[in-house]
């Protein structure tokens, strides 16, 4: 029902918690009571400071690059808090709480982001596909995950992160045409964040919501208010059950803002104004939640300060832990991706190993 209740032709946007700490309780999904509200909140809190580790590891010079999640904390925290063990994640690049939450080690995610293959060698029973740079290239791996598990009768079901650029890609469409048609568990889950890097959304499409996309295809899409925990957390939860229940696909569009750049290697100040950032803080995700629990006595400044304090020393061992366990042998790139190398990856592995060799010889390795 809640698809038909905020069908996206009637402009209507899924909204539980206001920016004031407000709660509509007759939205509020029951099993989300206030010490699962604080639960959640801690691990709001977890992936801003594992953030913050990303963001000086990167200024230091030990980290290559890093896609911040700041201001999309609870797009990614309540999506992935519905899904259970058997179901698989797919993301983009910019679900590091996501897949924290889904069983990814911190470490490892740092790894990757330090250029080291091993970070994307999770263990067999965290069912998350690795991080894949081609922009919506991974609409098309969920989609077969999901139509392998209808074939094989699995009860999982395949969540698949894109960002609103990723929607202006050939793939997201092929990828939603098969869904669609084959009506495989699955459900797009769209952050749409306002800018796909510089460009702003209304260059995107001129489609009023990305969520109308999903009728061509002939399943549901609901716009929701993507910085609102408790939203993220209904929405994803009934896309769930109709996956689940054999109803086929369905399409969230979560409307969030990125505070911080693209990547560590963008400045967001050459697109756009300081005045609109400054007019998004007052949505930030973390800030809502925290009103809402500190008006009910579940947060003070004491333990606040104790919660962050514990989730920034997690994030530097973890830190630590990644920069003990760092790789860089070149043939790990080849090595990992199929059985047997194609001729023309054979020939690229041994470029590859004869500039590596000349560089050493020259003390440049």
């Amino acid at each position: 029902m809640l698809f038909e209740d905020y069908d996206p032709l009637a402009g209507r946007r899924l909204s539980i918690l206001s920016p004031e700490g407000e709660i509509d309780e007759e939205l509020r999904p029951p099993e989300l009571d206030d010490v699962a509200l604080l639960e959640l909140y801690d691990r709001l809190v977890a992936l801003r400071q594992a953030d913050q580790q990303a963001l000086i590891l990167q200024r230091a010079g030990r980290m290559g690059t890093y896609p911040p999640t700041l201001g999309q904390e609870a797009a990614n925290i309540g999506s992935a808090a519905v899904l259970e063990p058997q179901d698989w994640l797919v993301p983009s690049f910019r679900e590091t709480g996501a897949m924290l939450l889904k069983g990814v080690p911190l470490k490892l995610i740092y790894l990757y982001w330090m250029g080291c293959e091993w970070g994307s060698h999770f263990p067999l029973e965290v069912r998350v596909l690795p991080v894949c740079a081609p922009v919506s290239s991974q609409t098309l791996h969920g989609i077969g995950l999901s139509w392998a598990a209808k074939l094989k009768a699995e009860n999982s079901v395949t969540l698949i992160y894109l960002g609103d650029g990723g929607t202006s890609k050939g793939d997201f469409h092929e990828a939603m045409n098969f869904a669609g048609t084959f009506k495989t568990p699955a459900i797009f889950f769209i952050q749409n964040n306002q800018y796909a890097i510089s460009v702003p959304r209304t260059r995107q499409t001129a489609a009023p919501t990305l969520a109308q996309k999903a009728i061509a295809y002939g399943f549901p899409g609901m716009q929701i208010d993507g910085n609102d925990l408790l939203a993220v957390y209904l929405a994803t939860g009934a896309a769930v059950t109709r996956a689940r229940s054999g109803q086929g696909p369905s399409l969230i569009e979560a409307v969030t803002y990125r505070l911080g750049p693209h990547t560590t290697a963008d400045d967001p100040t050459r697109y756009r104004s300081a005045e609109e950032l400054e007019e998004q803080k007052r949505f930030d995700p973390l800030r809502r939640v925290r009103i809402y629990l500190e008006n009910r006595g579940l947060v003070t400044a004491e333990t606040e300060a104790a919660r962050q304090a514990q989730h920034q020393q997690w994030a530097q061992e973890q830190a630590r832990e990644a920069e003990a366990a760092i790789s860089y042998n070149p043939d790990e790139i080849f090595d990992y991706h199929f059985a047997h190398l194609p001729p023309y990856l054979v020939e690229q592995k041994a470029y590859c190993q004869r500039i590596v060799a000349a560089k050493r010889e020259s003390g440049h390795a």
